[in-house]
This record gives structure tokens, sequence and C-alpha cells, in this order.
């Protein structure tokens, strides 16, 4: 038995009621792969500069990789758009029933690509191949578990925050378990008046030597440090892992230490659990219990940023105020830093929050208030943090493009600063995580350690998200970036030319980005990060401004691109995009260039510990 080849997407135009199928060029298939390289290559083609995220122009990708339900660990899928919380480039993915159902109920596609704006609330449906359009207007209002449930087959939708256009909302599956979380695809989604996407489908049946390497790599995963760390402690180990070395942004970035982690961290969730997520499976997923909504899955990203941010310290409350998250389809980590902004400017002119740290009471009706929009103070925080500082010019909680940061402090690890500057969506950890090694090392690092570790880790994980891989499981593939894989469907890479392939990525990403307006000014971060920590091991760091900026000099320098952090037209020439770059995005002057453009090698030097991820969405 042979794996069907996907070469197609179909086409989805909510203002004219259609769907076409419509073949992938061959040349985007070989270049970009899937996911997040063939969603970056649609939005690059498609969307003109300036384009509102929230208007019917804008494209909203559910996108699978050529290997997608065959791989290891959990199946997942990308969600493309422009951001409406960043305005820039947004990929963000989700696990669950939802991408093992499209990979099977499209075996030849690599999913949906939306555009438009329907009259009224809509249901897309997917079954045997073919997709239609239902009305929704019974389901708008719903929350994420009403509507899931609602529905039949495997669900991705959106609750309140999407309809809403919330610019944080997420695109929830399994009732809310999980999300792609970060940068508002919910928003978009919601914006479109499209309140679910269900689809009918078994996962594909892999052929013997899909199955073989499935299992290969599955035992090699249970056996891997990070495997064993999700087995033991899953993702609610980063609060841990953060506290310890004394970067858990605690009250609103004012510390670095929260000294009631162990409440909310590790333990806490295992006592307080019900069971595992795939318990069945050689190593399962997150803890479930129980809250007073119904039952939750909480995320390291989640209790850090609705825990320790906001100073409650009783696991209930904060794994009550995940569930919130979830059931009105916000991201965790953006509504955190909103109610802990909100926390810090209680006393300033004009704020009018009756909120303090360790209220979680308070905290909870904030949050359903940014998510309605039914305050004039929850409304602004549903634009974000910086809309918030904008109207009201108080209180400094940090974001990067707009994006609110995660809970790692890059005061107690240079290369987060680094790897949260350059992130292609915003204040973004996913893309690298240097603290997991430099928060052991600090002093020891060097700039070309920094440099190298971040460009290799973005590359890695671009390629690596173009096929769509779980993110941990996915680690076992990173010795050859899944060329392994490929070769068993029939697809010619090696090592060399899939890192090319990573980097290409990046690179076309940062020239959407680039065409938007985005620069230099852009990869920076607050000046909060120069003030130093208080407390903790980390505590007298800072994030030095001058020695940033040489960071930042060499990673453009390792890029190839110039000192204003625009690739040059060596570089797009190097990477095969001379053809792609357009006449309104502008390159790099290499006068003002630095020696460098060694990117692609780079990947090699970034190494695991079984840190693992804060996320609980991507």
């Amino acid at each position: 038995m042979s794996s069907p080849v996907r070469r197609d997407v179909l086409r989805v135009d909510l203002s004219a009621g259609t769907v076409t199928r419509e073949r992938v060029p061959s040349d985007w298939r070989r270049d970009f792969l899937g996911g997040k390289g063939l969603g970056a290559r649609y939005l690059y083609e498609e969307l003109a500069a300036g384009t509102d995220p929230l208007g019917p122009d804008n494209r909203l990708a559910f996108l699978l990789g050529p290997l997608s339900g065959y791989l290891p660990g959990e199946s997942r899928y990308a969600a493309i758009t422009k951001s409406p919380l960043t305005g820039a480039f947004l990929d963000s993915y989700s696990g669950g029933r939802f991408a093992d159902a499209l990979a099977g109920a499209l075996p030849e596609a690599f999913g949906l690509l939306i555009q438009g704006t329907a009259d009224d609330p809509t249901t897309l449906t997917v079954a045997d191949g073919d997709v239609r359009l239902d009305d929704a207007s019974d389901l708008w209002g719903a929350d994420t578990a009403a509507t899931d449930d609602a529905l039949d087959g495997a669900v991705a939708c959106v609750g309140p925050a999407g309809e809403k256009r919330v610019a944080y909302a997420t695109i929830a599956c399994d009732g809310g378990d999980h999300h792609a979380g970060r940068g508002g695809a919910g928003a978009v989604m919601g914006a479109k008046r499209l309140k679910a996407v269900a689809v009918h489908g078994d996962p594909p049946d892999p052929p013997t030597a899909l199955a073989d390497l499935r299992e290969r790599y599955g035992a090699a995963y249970r056996d891997d440090d990070t495997g064993r760390w999700q087995a033991a402690g899953e993702t609610v180990e980063s609060v841990d892992f953060a506290n310890e070395v004394g970067v858990l942004s605690t009250r609103g970035w004012q510390g670095g230490r929260f000294e009631d982690a162990g409440d909310i961290g590790v333990e806490a969730v295992r006592e307080a659990s019900t069971g595992r997520e795939n318990a069945d499976a050689e190593v399962p997923g997150g803890f479930r219990v129980d809250t007073e909504d119904g039952e939750s899955v909480p995320r390291g990203g989640a209790l850090m940023s609705l825990g320790a941010g906001l100073g409650i310290d009783d696991f209930e409350d904060v794994a009550r105020l995940g569930a919130t998250c979830d059931h009105l389809g916000m991201d965790a980590i953006s509504a955190g830093n909103a109610v802990a902004w909100a926390a810090r400017a209680a006393d300033a002119d004009g704020v009018d929050a009756d909120l303090t740290f360790g209220d979680a009471g308070a905290a909870d009706r904030l949050l359903s208030a940014i998510a309605t929009r039914s305050t004039p103070l929850g409304d602004t925080l549903a634009d974000g943090v910086d809309a918030a500082r904008e109207r009201y010019g108080a209180a400094d909680v940090p974001t990067v493009k707009s994006m609110e940061l995660p809970a790692y402090d890059p005061r107690g690890a240079a290369g987060m600063a680094l790897a949260y500057a350059t992130s292609d969506r915003g204040g973004c950890h996913r893309r690298a995580r240097p603290v997991e090694r430099e928060a052991f090392a600090r002093d020891a690092w060097t700039t070309a350690d920094r440099v190298a570790t971040v460009v290799g880790a973005q590359n890695v994980r671009s390629t690596l998200w173009s096929l769509v891989v779980d993110d941990f499981a996915g680690e076992t593939m990173w010795e050859d970036l899944g060329a392994e894989w490929l070769a068993a469907v029939g697809l010619d890479y090696d090592r060399d030319s899939l890192a090319a392939v990573g980097e290409r990525i990046w690179t076309l990403v940062r020239l959407f980005n680039v065409r938007e307006g985005f620069g230099r000014a852009d990869d920076s971060l607050p000046a909060l990060f120069e003030d130093p920590l208080p407390d903790g091991p980390a505590a007298g760091r800072t994030v030095d401004r001058e020695a940033f900026e040489t960071m930042l000099d060499a990673y453009y320098a390792a890029r190839g691109w110039s000192v204003d952090g625009v690739p040059t037209a060596e570089t797009a020439g190097r990477l095969g995009l001379a053809s792609v770059v357009d006449d309104g995005t502008p390159l790099g002057d290499p006068a003002a260039s630095m020696p460098g453009g060694a990117a692609a090698d780079a990947d090699r030097t970034e190494q695991h510990t079984p840190r693992g991820d804060s996320s609980r969405g991507q």
C-alpha cells in the first residue's frame, strides 16, 4: 500500500459561497514542503501590503504537511494568517483530533485556504473529500465546549473571543483542550463569520514503510530525554524550571521568582489530576483536572501567566482561569499579561480596574469582560497590552511586535532576549528556547553561542513546522530533519537541502514582514528589561542595551541581512527566492551588510535538555 501524495488545496471563498480544488505548484511543494512554508508562500503571493487582518482579503489557512497522519507523537495542523495582534505573519499550531481527521478526510490535499467573509455565521464541513457551507446562526455566542458538543466530527471553532475579534483569540479543538493559540487566528476566523470547521475523517492508515518508521521513531522518543520529561511532567514542569533558575515572571513582570510556585507546579498538577490525555500512548499527554466549569487540561504557559504572573497561588483558581480562557477561546499568555497590566495600572488615571494581584475572582471577571468586550477596560485590553498602554499610558508589561511575552524573563538568559526580538510572529519562545541551556551556563555563553543557537533553532523549526511535526516527538528528527521520512513517500531530500528549506522559509517570512513595514526598530525589547531583576538566582541581571545591539548585528550577519534587518538580493538569490520577491518588497543594501550568510549550517548547534515547552497551544 502506498500513501496518497498531497498536491492540492481546497480554496473556500466565504463571500461567494464557493469551494474549488487547486493544484499547488510543484516548485512551491518542493521549496516550501507544506505547513508553515506553504502558508508563507501563499500569504506572500496573495496578500497586498497593508491588508486588513480582519478584512475579507486576508487568508486563513488550515494546513497539513506531506507526512501528516503518519508522524510520531500527536498529529498537528498549522493555522496560517496575517495577525490582527501584530500585523505580521502568523503561524500557530494545534494538536487534538482535528489534525488527524483533516489528514484522513483530505488525503490528497494540504488543507483549506479560506478567504472572504460570510454574510451570516457559517460552519464549514469537510467529509469524503468534499466541503460544504452551513448556517451556524444558532451557534453564534456559544463557547468552545458547547460548539464542539453541538457538531459532529472533529471540530476547530472559535468562542466568544473570536466572534468579538479579540486580537489574541484562539482556534479551539476538542472542546477547548487544544488551541492554535498565539497571535489571534481566532479573531480572523470570527471576522470571517466562520464559527467552526467540522471534519469527518479517520486518521490515515500508514503504508508499511511509514508504519515501521513510526514505530521506530516512537520508541526512540520514548527513550529520549524529552520523551521521559513529557511522560513525567509534560509542560507543567516549566513552572518549576523557570522558578528554579529565576526567570519566572511574577506579578506583572515585577520579579523573577514566585515564592509559591510549588503550589501551582508539577506536583500540584499531579495531585489534582484525574488522568492523562492519550493515556494509552507510550508517551502520554497533558494532565486532566476537574474545575467548576468542567474538565480542563492545564499547560505550563497558563500556569505561568495566570498563576505566577498574577500572583495567584491556589492551583484550583489557576486551573479555573485557564478553563475560562479555554472556553472563551483566548490565548492564556496574552490574556494573563492583559490582566497583569490591569493590576499594575489599577491606580493610574482613567483605569477603572478593581483588581489586585492574587485576586482570582476579579481576574476571572476581567477575562470575561475582555472576551466579550463588555466594559471599556475589557474592550481596550481585547486589542492587546500595547493598545491599553497607548490609551492609558500606564504600566510596563512587555511586548515585542505587540505580542505579549511568555513568562521566561530574558534578563536571566540573554539568548532569550535575541529569540524574542527576532521571532517572526512577535514575542514568542517557540521559535528558539536558549533559556533551557543558557540559564545554567549564563556567563560562559558568548554572543556567537547565542546567535548560532537562535538562528539554528529558527531554521530547524521552520523545516519541521512545514512538515507539521509534533514539537516534542519531532526532536527525534533533528538529526536529518525528516529526510528519511520524506524518502519513504518518494521525496528526495537530504539534511543540507532541508536545512536550506528552513532558512528559505524564515527569510520569506521576513520579507513578508519587511513588506508590511517591519525592520530593525521592531527587533527590540522594552526598556523594562534594562532594570535589574530584583530577586532570585538571576537577581541584578539586566538586558544590556549595547550588548544586545551587538548581538543583533551578529544575528543579521549570520543571516546575510543588512544592518537594518532586511534580506539582501544576494541572500534571496542564494535561497532561491530571487524570482519570488515582488517589486513592493525592499531588499537590503549589501554595503550595509556584514559578512555572514552561514545560517543554514547553524542548526547543528542547539541541543536540547528535557525542559520542554510552556505553551498550551502555539
